[in-house]
């Protein structure tokens, strides 16, 4: 079955569009290689390996298979895909096979959300007797290089994959913490705390990372800005002007296709050419 990014309906493997919403599905190119900028989210369960020193293994493993459950419910509901699981940690990447103008701030609310969520399943776990549960997240957004390796899996390779895992780990019990290129999309979104910068392992600079403190639900993940001058794009603008002209001098229909990849500024050239 493919799952639909939009809708979270499943579909038939060989389906191209959702029968739920219409949506395009994209796998990500078999055999080939894609570049792009996505959003990574790690997370992992603070103190697992003394855990599993208390408990049983079989108890452990219920255990852990409810946190997968919840982790795997809440990224995917918020678009991402869930690459892998290691151990008790839950990678998913948010733009790979298809991408969204606003994966960041999906994101960060999946991280948000999935904090949430195990605090919750960590009291139900605690009614039962079982010991605490508590998860840490790292979110960071970047180039990668994604390639097919078959059987619908992919292998997403970079230093934001490297830095989102570093992020993670550097958080504490509860934390999620969001490095700069995240909080610099998703910034009028959200609430963060500055954290001093982070020396981690294979990083020669310290990182900048900022701890999450709360969501602002109505607000937008890119504010709208355009008291900024639009920069590059005269000759696209010129054409849909010129279209205009025809539209007027010949007195007929004219239809114009913008085709470009999320966040290249579409909807930027649309409103710079109603304004003009």
């Amino acid at each position: 079955m493919r799952r639909c990014p939009e809708c979270d309906t499943e579909n038939p493997t060989e389906s191209k569009f959702c029968s739920e919403c219409g949506a395009r599905l994209t796998p990500t190119p078999g055999g080939g290689e894609v570049r792009k900028v996505v959003t990574i989210v790690f997370a992992d369960v603070v103190g697992s390996t003394a855990m599993g020193e208390r408990i049983d293994p079989e108890s452990l493993r219920t255990l852990m298979g409810r946190y997968f459950a919840v982790a795997r419910r809440t990224l995917e509901r918020h678009g991402g895909n869930v690459e892998k699981f290691i151990g008790d940690a839950v990678v998913a990447i948010f733009g790979v096979p298809v991408i969204h103008e606003d994966d960041a701030l999906r994101a960060v609310r999946a991280a948000h959300e999935l904090r949430d969520g195990v605090a919750a399943l960590a009291g139900e776990i605690e009614r039962e007797g079982g010991p605490r549960l508590e998860v840490r997240v790292g979110v960071n957004t970047g180039e990668i290089v994604a390639g097919g390796r078959g059987a619908g899996e992919t292998i997403v390779t970079g230093d934001a994959v490297n830095v989102a895992a570093r992020l993670e780990q550097s958080a504490g019990p509860g934390e999620v913490l969001l490095g700069a290129e995240t909080l610099r999309l998703v910034r009028d979104a959200v609430v963060v705390e500055a954290v001093p910068p982070l020396t981690v392992k294979g990083k020669e600079a310290p990182l900048d990372a900022y701890r999450l403190v709360e969501l602002r639900p109505e607000a937008p993940a890119r504010g709208p800005r355009l008291e900024a001058p639009m920069v590059g794009r005269e000759r696209e603008l010129a054409r849909l002007s010129q279209a205009f002209e025809d539209v007027v001098a010949e007195r007929r229909c004219h239809l114009f296709t913008l085709l470009g990849a999320a966040g290249v500024g579409k909807s930027r050239l649309v409103r710079e050419f109603e304004r003009s």
